[in-house]
Parts: structure tokens; sequence; C-alpha cells
């Protein structure tokens, strides 16, 4: 039995599809009804990271589990590894960020993922971290503006930034769940290559079949349009990091998708043809 959260998100949503056809597979959930994942053996649980009787009914049976929080600052992970060890659980693949291992990185999202990380090393569960670049999927926040407008807005838009499809960290997921050998491992996770936002814009562009122009945000401007959308502590740690692509340090393309899964990871250019219809 293998146990996937966040399986209505971008990559829990795709670690349960892949595993749902061949796997006995157990989701946890708050909201049962977003689950799409099917199989001749898939359970949902309802329930979450702040239920002990539901992380209980959740984690009884269970083998391996794909483990996937949001909620900065609180103590959920925590929360499911104590459950996890009490449960008998052999095995926790989770789902972590590129930054910790940046020693320049000291924003609280990265300091958060940071301390999770530290609470499953030691917690004497079997472990393997994933470590992604930034989704390709991040951009369709950009979708509202490139539908009504047809222009992009962002913050460095000549940064470098080696980000991945979410579809082939999933992949590497449902590997670290499956197959022998992957306890105690990390795996860096990137795209094929480095691009910026503009070079983003400019294949969205092609993608679409129109022309799309890219608009520079100022620090400030970029600060009230993330307030739109995230508390102010959330904002300043995206700024920072903002700041650190800026300077280069996420311009690194990593190997690990394509020794692992033994294909290239996907391109840019792929993410945008497969996902055009939500900028159309």
């Amino acid at each position: 039995m293998i146990l996937v959260t966040g399986a209505t998100g971008t990559t829990g949503r795709e670690v349960a599809r892949l595993l749902a056809p061949g796997h006995p597979l157990r989701i946890l959930t708050r909201r049962p009804e977003l689950v799409t994942a099917q199989g001749p053996a898939v359970t949902v649980v309802r329930g979450g990271f702040t239920d002990p009787e539901s992380l209980h009914r959740a984690l009884t049976g269970v083998r391996a589990a794909f483990l996937v929080t949001n909620r900065v600052a609180e103590e959920d992970d925590a929360r499911f590894i104590d459950a996890a060890r009490a449960c008998g659980v052999r095995h926790v693949v989770k789902l972590s960020a590129a930054a910790v291992e940046d020693p320049e990185a000291d924003d609280l999202i990265t300091r958060w993922q940071r301390e999770n990380e530290r609470a499953l090393r030691e917690s004497g569960l079997a472990w393997t971290l994933l470590r992604p670049r930034s989704f390709m999927s991040n951009t369709l926040s950009w979708a509202r503006a490139v539908r009504t407008e047809g222009v992009v807005r962002a913050l460095h838009g000549d940064s470098l930034n080696a980000c991945v499809d979410p579809r082939d960290v999933a992949e590497v997921a449902v590997h670290a769940l499956t197959q022998d050998g992957q306890e105690g491992r990390v795996h860096a996770l990137s795209g094929p290559e480095a691009v910026t936002a503009r070079e983003q814009t400019a294949v969205l562009s092609k993608v679409l079949g129109r022309p799309l122009r890219f608009e520079e945000l100022g620090p400030e401007q970029a600060r009230a349009a993330l307030l739109d959308r995230y508390p102010e502590a959330i904002v300043e740690a995206l700024l920072q990091s903002a700041e650190r692509q800026k300077a280069g340090a996420k311009a690194r393309v990593d190997s690990a998708v394509p020794a692992l899964l033994g294909r290239p990871s996907r391109p840019f250019g792929t993410w945008a043809a497969d996902h055009a219809q939500a900028f159309a």
C-alpha cells in the first residue's frame, strides 16, 4: 500500500494518477470530491495533517508515502512523520525544494523546508528527498493577462531559472516510491535548460500563434501583485527568492530526471504546448 498526500494539487495529483492503475493506493485529502485518480485498488480517506484520527486511518498498513505540505511555518510534516512512525510506515518520499541546498537562501519558505527535511532525516524512517526547481506550471499565474491583454508581467524578466515540468517530478516520485535503492537519496530536479520569463513569453507566443508582449515589473509592482495572492510574510520570501534568481542561483541544470527516468527532462515548450488551452 502506498499513501499519497496532496493528491488534488499539482504534483500529488499526477503521482496518484500514475500509481492508481497498478498499485494499492490510499489518498489522504480534505476534499475527496476533487480526487481524480482511478484504479482497482484506490481508497480515499477524508482528513488532513491536523486530524490525528484521519492520519492514523490513512497510514495504517501503508508501506511507503508521498509527503507534500504547503502551509508554511506550520508543523504538518512533524505531525505526519510522528503518525507514520507510529503506524509502521517504512519509507517517506518528501517533496522539498532546491533552495534548501543553497547557503545564501535564508527566506521563510526555505528555512521551513530545511526544518522539515531535518525532521524526516532524524525520524528513523527511510526517506527520499525531492528538490525541484520552480515548476513550469507557475506560469499559469500569467494566464489571465495572456488571455485578456496579450501580456506577461514579471519581475526580473532576464533572470534564468532551470524550471521543471511537475510531471517529471511526479514520475521521479513514483520511481522513488516503487523501486529499490531509493532510501537515503536526494534528487535535485530541473528542466533541460535555464530559461527567462522573456523567453517563456516568446515560447507561449509561438505555441498560441499570436503576439505577446513582456512587461518588466519593478520590485514594488511585483510586491503589490503578490500581495493580492499571498500573506505578506510569503510575499517577502518570494521576493527574496527572485533576487537570488537574478543573481544566478537558479540557473543550474541537474541530471537526476534523465538519470532516473531514462529520457530527457521535458522542456518548457513541451509543457506550454500541452497546457496551451489555459492561455488561449
